[in-house]
């Protein structure tokens, strides 16, 4: 596969609907060619602070003045028109993106998403964990701000070049 987007949400809590940020890489012809990141206000709009903080650092604070989902996925939504979606864990992405839209009564494309995860455990058995920046490691891609929605868009989508 040498077109696709790859694809990650952050989210502010356990709702799938609360989503803070997302990074999306665009690859073509094998290429990181376009990143999109964005801050988005989440719905509902509170956070589990010792459990985000821990996790990617936003806070609510980061993100009241953010746009809310709707404004955010109008803009990324025509440039990833018709590609193929990748994620690390896909169906935590997936449930993120189908929650978003059920929830602001937006008509859901039917995205193909591939999952990364599941093919690094067909394709590299050995591994001590399937953690993405232990794969990402293993494909020569040093993923160094974990939980930043970009750059694990980035991991995930060297991840794909790789066994996708």
């Amino acid at each position: 596969m040498q077109n696709f987007a790859a694809i990650d949400f952050e989210t502010a809590n356990n709702e799938r609907t609360s989503i803070c940020s997302i990074g999306v890489a665009i690859v073509q012809n094998g290429v990181i060619a376009e990143r999109l990141y964005e801050l988005v206000r989440p719905n509902p709009n509170y956070y589990i602070e010792y459990f985000t903080r821990a996790i990617h650092g936003l806070s609510r604070a980061d993100t009241d003045g953010a746009p809310l989902f709707p404004v955010v996925w109008a803009a990324f939504a025509p440039k990833i028109e018709g590609l193929p979606l990748v994620a690390h864990n896909s169906p935590f992405d997936e449930g993120c993106l189908r929650a978003a839209h059920e929830f602001y009564n937006l008509p859901y494309p039917q995205y193909t998403f591939h999952c990364t995860c599941r093919a690094a455990r067909r394709a590299f058995r050995d591994l001590p964990n399937h953690q993405l920046h232990t794969v990402s490691r293993h494909c020569g891609y040093e993923l160094t701000n974990h939980h930043n929605a970009i750059a694990d868009a980035e991991a995930c989508a060297m991840i794909a070049l790789k066994v996708l």
